[in-house]
């Protein structure tokens, strides 16, 4: 029956944004651009969205999910003009619905979005099958047979036609959810936005529902849906992850890129969000590992001990970046304390242990990638915990290291010079330049991590490649600096921090360069 109400009521409209646009060409038909969303309470100030920036194309399947109170139905009275932003813009088909008036939004709204309410919203005094023709009404699309006979198919479509004449308060919730998406598709609409839609559901019906949304999107509409649901989450063709009012979907996919569509959309269903103030404990060295961290806000720090039992802060991490692999991966307790900076707080993103070792084995790149950045985590600390022992007694003195700024795109060395440094990245990020292509970025290390090596051993004291500090930073990058000389003494003294040393870097770039 689907099949024919499709054919008869669902043919693709002709609009420009989706005629003859392969997907991966489709414009942003939803946009947010730094939306906060404040309200004034009995007890001060509430953000419920904080500098929220989305895109979402043109025949995408967008679930939005979140824990109560992550602001998952703030975003959706945003970008349907039921309220509006306290700061930002939010441009929905190119119109900027944050600047229309109440009346030019209602006949908007009214011809282009399908809204599908929590609570149903159904008018009381008129019956299931007025309910659905009346959007008809208020657009003055078809005439009113033809709005009858398409409001008794739809209605058909979702197995209540049978109480078309009945009022709302005379039939389940479950079943005026129901007449709610018939509602929604009465004037064929380009996005239809649902919040909770199969929450008052059965798990049959709950399907059935969202199999329509399926074919809904194929025909290239666009759909953004708001469920508490991770099962069917799973099934939209990406996952809007809401924590705190914030949006945490591009730190994840910064932090684990190499994962595919269908995989991100798994992992964002499974995390949990974390708030942690200024200075707080996350994990202290020693405890068990039993969480796996991505950083959506704010910063921490890397914090070892030092043989004089004072500490040692070997680096700091931020937004898109990771921690706590190493222990889950070595199956140890943890090799480090990890502490929020005294900047701000921080947001995290946790994924449990078991979670963890299954992302391990259904993404056989993730993981080659992560242990990766496991070994040289692992060099840099025990580098840095040689350094601070080493300066405690005067081996090496400060004056051997230093800490230096680069700006964001600042040169840090080029190809051909002379090599007379080993890095640590504090703080920040590198890119490594393409060969021959000094403009595009072959690969990018984080904090945590080193390079310059191949320079100083293979190369007799000739930069192999041109290294820059990450050029789409808003910070500074931070490097400790080891001389040459100092360098060379590192390494001899401790063999396998050298072997560690001299098969990170170039197996990464070895792949890079194969992936090109």
């Amino acid at each position: 029956m689907f099949t024919q109400l499709r054919n008869r009521w669902f043919q693709p409209k002709q609009p420009t944004l989706l005629a003859s646009k392969p997907p991966n060409q489709r414009e942003n038909l939803i946009e947010l651009r730094n939306v906060i969303k404040s309200y004034e309470t009995p007890v001060g100030l509430f953000v419920a969205l904080k500098n929220a920036n989305l895109t979402v194309k043109a025949g995408e399947f967008v679930a939005v999910i979140g824990k109560s109170g992550s602001g998952k139905s703030t975003l959706i009275n945003m970008i349907t003009g039921i309220d509006r932003p306290t700061l930002g813009e939010i441009y929905v088909a190119g119109k900027p619905v944050h600047q229309l008036d109440e009346g030019e939004m209602a006949v908007w709204r009214g011809h282009h979005l399908g809204i599908i309410f929590q609570f149903f919203q159904l008018l009381p005094t008129l019956t299931l099958l007025e309910n659905v023709i009346l959007p008809m009404e208020f657009a003055r699309l078809y005439n009113a047979p033809e709005r009858k006979a398409r409001a008794l198919e739809l209605l058909r479509m979702v197995d209540v036609a049978d109480h078309a004449n009945k009022y709302p308060t005379a039939v389940s919730g479950g079943q005026q959810q129901r007449v709610a998406i018939a509602r929604a598709l009465a004037n064929d609409p380009d996005v239809l936005v649902a919040d909770e839609p199969t929450g008052n559901l059965d798990a049959k019906t709950a399907d059935a529902i969202f199999q329509i949304f399926e074919d809904f999107a194929r025909q290239g509409r666009t759909i953004l849906m708001v469920t508490h649901d991770n099962e069917l989450a799973s099934r939209a063709s990406r996952v809007v992850l809401l924590a705190d009012g914030e949006i945490a979907e591009a730190s994840v996919s910064h932090a684990l890129p190499a994962l595919d569509q269908k995989q991100m959309v798994e992992l964002s269903t499974r995390l949990d969000p974390l708030r942690y103030s200024p200075g707080t404990v996350i994990f202290r060295q020693g405890d068990p590992a039993d969480k796996f961290y991505i950083i959506i806000k704010g910063e921490v720090e890397v914090v070892l001990e030092h043989p004089s039992g004072e500490e040692v802060i070997s680096g700091t991490m931020g937004q898109g970046q990771y921690f706590g692999e190493v222990g889950l991966l070595k199956d140890q307790p943890r090799t480090a304390t990890i502490r929020v900076a005294q900047t701000g707080e921080v947001m995290l993103m946790a994924l449990d242990r078991a979670m963890f070792q299954q992302l391990m084995i259904d993404s056989e790149v993730t993981h080659r990638e992560i242990a990766l950045m496991m070994r040289q985590r692992v060099t840099v600390n025990q580098l840095m915990r040689i350094l601070s022992a080493q300066t405690s007694t005067k081996l090496i003195q400060p004056s051997d290291y230093a800490l230096r700024t680069f700006q964001p795109g600042e040169l840090i060395f080029q190809k051909g010079d002379v090599a007379g440094h080993f890095y640590l990245i504090y703080s920040g990020a590198v890119e490594i330049m393409m060969p021959g292509q000094e403009e595009t970025v072959l690969m990018r290390l984080e904090s945590g991590q080193h390079f310059g090596e191949q320079g100083l051993e293979l190369t007799a004291g000739k930069r192999t490649q041109t290294i820059r500090a990450a050029a789409d930073l808003e910070i500074p990058t931070q490097l400790i600096s080891i001389e040459l000389e100092k360098f060379n003494q590192l390494i001899r003294d401790n063999h396998l921090v050298a072997d560690e040393i001299a098969l990170t870097l170039h197996q990464q770039v070895a792949e890079k360069l194969e992936e090109r």
